[in-house]
């Protein structure tokens, strides 16, 4: 491709994020302003296939291979949203898939810890990321419903699969006051819920319908 073919393909996919931000998350109440701003920035057609790049803006999810998809951008700036990053936190991912959700952690907290079980989606996440330069995002081939223990707690953990129930070691990983987003459920419809741990409480906030694939793990689904 030539220079001015790339620069062009490039002002396309900008505008494309443009009305992503302008037509599919603002007027739905994403109003966080640095998530939006990370959304405008991270190229989301990069976390997928090229034959799928045309698609990569709407809103809806796409597959990434191994029964994986990444998730439509609402719901990615929705959960991000939840989580009321700062900047200063340590958050833990569990399910990292394409690497997108990731990125876009790497942009709004200070480090970001995400866990894959699938070697090949673990791989090409980390290519991708290092290729658009993030150094402060560490990836882990693991049971993703076990958390990190070596690097606990967390100020924030985002879970991007649906499981029973929060698995208890998330729980026991999260600081305090710390917050949790999660979508519980069964195999085929989850609840997207906030958990906020307070003073050694938890409290539950319901944030929606949503539909994830399965959070598969010793504290999770089995297969």
């Amino acid at each position: 491709m030539s220079q001015a073919a790339s620069n062009s393909c490039n002002d396309q996919f900008k505008i494309a994020r443009e009305r992503m931000v302008a037509q599919q998350l603002r007027p739905f109440g994403i109003t966080d302003e640095r998530v939006l701003a990370a959304m405008r920035k991270i190229p989301r057609h990069l976390f997928v296939e090229e034959a799928l790049w045309d698609q990569a803006y709407g809103d809806f999810p796409l597959p990434i291979g191994y029964g994986q998809t990444i998730s439509q951008p609402y719901i990615v700036a929705l959960m991000t949203q939840e989580l009321g990053l700062k900047g200063d936190e340590k958050v833990l991912e569990i399910g990292t898939g394409s690497g997108y959700q990731a990125a876009l952690l790497g942009e709004l907290a200070r480090s970001v810890f995400s866990v894959e079980r699938v070697s090949a989606l673990l791989a090409r996440a980390r290519k991708i990321l290092d290729k658009l330069n993030y150094s402060n995002i560490y990836l882990k081939l693991d049971d993703g419903t076990w958390g990190w223990k070596d690097e606990a707690p967390f100020d924030a953990i985002i879970v991007t699969a649906g499981s029973p129930a929060a698995p208890q070691p998330l729980l026991d990983q999260l600081k305090d006051p710390g917050v949790l987003i999660i979508p519980v459920g069964d195999e085929y419809s989850q609840t997207l819920v906030k958990i906020i741990k307070s003073n050694g409480e938890l409290y539950h906030e319901n944030k929606g319908a949503v539909r994830f694939v399965r959070l598969i793990g010793n504290h999770g689904w089995s297969s």
